[in-house]
C-alpha cells in the first residue's frame, strides 16, 4: 500500500484540528476544559508509546517528566516574563535534558530494574518539590496565561482557548511522531524492542539508541507537563503525584502500547471515567467513600479487560503504514 506523505499526513491532521475547534464554539466551558485534557493526555500517552511500544523501555514516571517540564515552563514564564508559548519550548527542552540524563541510566536497564527506577522517580519527584521554596513548596507556583488574544472577540473564553492551544500542539506532536516513527530511527526502535541482541548484531548502537527514545519521550511529556500547568493555572506537587503516572500509563494499555493513534482513545476514556463514576455514583446514592474511590475501580477493571481481550489496544485507522 503506498505510504502517506507527511504533507498529507498534516493536511489530514490539520483538518480534524480544524472541525474539532470549530465544534468548540458550540460546547460550554466545562468541555471546552475536558477537551483540553484529552489532547493534553494524549500528548503525555504518545510520549509512552514511543517509549514503550517503540523502544521496548517501561516507565512508571511520566507523571514526574511532565512535573519537570510544567515548573521549568512557570519558572521561566514568571522570572523572565516570556511569552507562554515559548515557556512551553522551554519546558519541553529541560524535560528533554533531563530525560536525556536519565536515558544514559536507563540504557543499562531493562525489565523490572528500569520500571523501579522510574517509579522511585515518580515517587520521589514531588517530596523532592516541597523542599524547595523557588517551587513553591506545597502550594505550588501559579501559571499567568494571560488573557485570550483581543482578535479572538470578548465572547471566546479562557478555557476554549486553551483547547486551541493543546489541540495545535497535539497535532504538531502527532505528525512530528509519525514522521519519525516511519524513518529509520522507528525501524532500529521497533528491532531493539524485539530482540536487542539482534539488533545490536545488525550494528544498531542499542544505548544510544534507547537514550534517543528516552530523550525524545522525556521532550514530549515535558511538553504535556507545560500544557498542564496552563490549563490547571499553576504547577504543585499534588497535581503531578503517582497517580498520574499510573494513569498515563493505564490509558498507553487502553490504546494499545504501539498504537499512536490509539492515544487519543486512551486519553478519552481517562477524561470520561471520573465523569461516568460521579454520575453512577449518583445514581446509585453511593457514599462520598464510593465516589472518590469509583473512578480507581474503573479504571483497573478497565485495564485488567483491555489486557485479557484487547491487549493490542482498540483497532484504529492508522495515518501510515508501517
Amino acid at each position: 500500500m503506498k505510504h502517506k506523505s507527511p504533507i498529507r499526513r498534516l493536511a489530514i491532521l490539520l483538518f480534524i484540528g480544524a472541525l474539532l475547534i470549530a465544534a468548540s464554539g458550540r460546547v460550554d466551558q466545562l468541555r471546552a476544559y475536558q477537551g483540553a485534557q484529552v489532547a493534553i493526555f494524549a500528548i503525555a500517552i504518545s510520549a509512552i508509546v514511543l517509549l514503550t511500544g517503540y523502544s521496548g523501555q517501561i516507565s512508571l514516571g511520566h507523571g514526574a517528566l511532565m512535573a519537570v517540564g510544567g515548573y521549568a515552563a512557570v519558572l521561566s514564564r514568571t522570572h523572565w516574563n516570556i511569552p507562554y508559548p515559548l515557556s512551553f519550548i522551554i519546558g519541553s527542552a529541560v524535560a528533554g535534558v533531563f530525560g536525556f540524563l536519565l536515558g544514559i541510566a536507563a540504557a543499562r536497564l531493562k525489565g523490572p530494574y528500569l520500571a523501579g527506577t522510574t517509579l522511585a522517580l515518580a515517587v520521589g519527584l514531588p517530596s523532592l518539590a516541597n523542599q524547595f521554596h523557588v517551587l513553591g513548596g506545597e502550594q505550588g507556583l501559579t501559571f499567568d496565561a494571560g488573557n485570550v488574544p483581543s482578535w479572538l472577540g470578548s465572547d471566546f473564553s479562557q478555557y476554549r482557548w486553551f483547547f486551541v492551544v493543546t489541540v495545535i500542539a497535539a497535532i504538531a506532536v502527532f505528525w512530528l511522531l509519525r514522521n519519525l516513527l516511519s524513518t529509520r530511527y522507528g525501524r532500529r526502535w521497533r528491532a531493539i524492542r524485539s530482540n536487542p541482541t539482534a539488533a545490536a548484531l545488525a550494528g544498531i548502537n542499542v544505548g544510544r539508541a534507547k537514550v534517543l527514545a528516552f530523550t525524545l519521550s522525556s521532550t514530549v511529556a515535558g511538553l504535556a507537563g507545560s500544557l498542564f500547568a496552563m490549563l490547571l493555572g499553576l504547577v504543585a506537587p499534588l497535581a503531578f503525584t503517582l497517580t498520574l503516572s499510573f494513569t498515563l500509563v493505564t490509558g498507553a494499555v487502553l490504546a494499545g502500547v504501539s498504537n499512536l493513534g490509539g492515544s487519543i482513545v486512551g486519553a478519552v476514556v481517562l477524561v470520561s471515567i471520573p465523569e461516568l463514576s460521579n454520575a453512577a455514583a449518583s445514581h446509585f446514592g453511593g457514599s462520598d467513600k464510593v465516589t472518590a474511590n469509583l473512578p480507581g475501580v474503573i479504571t483497573s477493571v478497565l485495564l485488567i479487560a483491555t489486557v485479557l481481550f484487547i491487549p493490542n489496544g482498540p483497532k484504529m485507522p492508522k495515518l501510515s503504514r508501517q
